[in-house]
């Protein structure tokens, strides 16, 4: 039925009793409509055709809370949606469908992460402590670069490493451009866009030989000597912390002196070089029956998942508290390039794949340096004077 709508027939409309609804046409506003159910209830659509020429219907609200005034604008905005080719069902549907970025997380990226990122527990980790607590529950495209901008200086506030801090940038990143690849409803704009990183600061420590001395007698007298001796391994070795605690008897070489590591950092295998200490360190450890790990718990038989709690009763007992312990690989570093070794066999014990890494540890002998310089010098200087004997020869 067509009818001049109005606030007052609004209110006093009834459906009869021989329908179970009855649909009132405006004369004003073309599609606009009131559905006047036998219930009682009443409710305002908007009819529109869409880009394929279909007729559809789209629901604006109930008329005992939406005003028919307030109505009437609404329906007016659905109309041109759909005169400029978007359909508004298509619009509502995205925004039912749009995901919180904890359902996201959970539901998406965990998950393909898992499958080819072996660092995934990283993500994890700053995901569950950092970025979840604080935008979890946002719809991913209510998440803008300012509240993201606001965690990481609340981050900053705490003092916060900026590798930390960057950290919780690249991940989120990494989300919403995966999310915008897989089409995820809501998922337009990659908020982090503008979001500029913080300057690394690279922090370097280096044990002094009194300082490694202090070390050695603090490992040597710890309560729990598995894993004062898998510290003391990577002390020896320079190797990353899960090079030593995952390693295994059978990946031990005896006769070529090194440890292999079937699955590296860079995705490849690699070998560590063992020196005497190492191999006599390895030597004097028992074998644990039925293990296959060289320092394994003797409780679970697996690896310690962290060697922290013995490491923080070391170094504090050391007098070192500030020392971490990826320090032990730049201080196997440093002993190697300050007794003269090259840059290329640091390269090669570290197990860098990039030269550029090594590259940190070139201003630390600045004295083999020079000697290695002074080395050209001389082999010219010789050259020179051999040449300059030939010539007096020929006179």
């Amino acid at each position: 039925m067509r009818i001049q709508l109005s606030a007052a027939f609004v209110r006093s409309a009834v459906c009869p009793h021989s329908a179970k609804k009855i649909d009132y046409f405006d004369l004003n506003q073309r599609g606009f409509q009131l559905e006047v159910r036998r219930s009682g209830g009443k409710t305002y659509y908007q009819r529109y055709t869409d880009n394929r020429g279909r007729e559809r219907q789209f629901k604006i609200g109930p008329a005992d809370v939406l005003p028919l005034s307030a109505a009437r604008r609404l329906a007016q905005k659905v109309q041109a949606q759909a005169l400029i080719g978007e359909d508004p069902h298509d619009h509502r549907s995205a925004l039912r469908n749009t995901p919180t970025l904890n359902e996201l997380v959970r539901d998406r990226y965990l998950i393909h992460i898992k499958s080819y990122k072996r660092s995934w527990r990283t993500d994890e980790t700053f995901l569950r402590i950092h970025i979840i607590p604080a935008l979890g529950s946002k719809y991913i495209d209510q998440i803008s670069g300012d509240e993201i901008a606001a965690l990481v200086a609340r981050m900053r506030d705490k003092q916060y490493a900026s590798g930390t801090t960057n950290r919780v940038v690249i991940v989120l990143r990494h989300i919403f451009n995966l999310a915008r690849k897989w089409r995820i409803p809501g998922a337009k704009e990659n908020p982090t866009a503008g979001i500029a990183l913080a300057p690394d600061v690279s922090r370097e420590r280096f044990l002094s030989l009194e300082e490694a001395r202090r070390l050695v007698a603090s490992i040597e007298e710890d309560e729990n000597q598995i894993a004062a001796q898998a510290i003391m391994l990577l002390l020896l070795t320079g190797a990353r912390r899960n090079e030593i605690t995952h390693a295994k008897w059978e990946h031990v070489d005896w006769k070529q002196k090194c440890l292999l590591v079937p699955l590296s950092k860079s995705g490849k295998p690699r070998t560590i070089a063992l020196n005497g200490p190492a191999l006599a360190l390895l030597q004097k450890l028992a074998p644990q029956q039925n293990c296959a790990f060289i320092f394994a718990s003797p409780l679970t038989g697996r690896p310690s998942p962290s060697l922290y709690l013995p490491w923080q009763r070391i170094r504090v007992r050391a007098g070192l508290s500030d020392l971490r312990l990826h320090d032990l690989r730049h201080s196997f570093a440093s002993f190697l390039v300050n007794s003269g070794v090259s840059l290329y066999v640091v390269q090669g014990l570290l197990g860098h794949g990039n030269a550029r890494y090594t590259q940190r540890y070139a201003h630390l002998a600045p004295d083999t340096l020079r000697e290695a310089a002074e080395t050209v010098g001389s082999v010219i200087v010789k050259a020179r004077a051999s040449r300059d004997q030939d010539i007096a020869a020929t006179l």
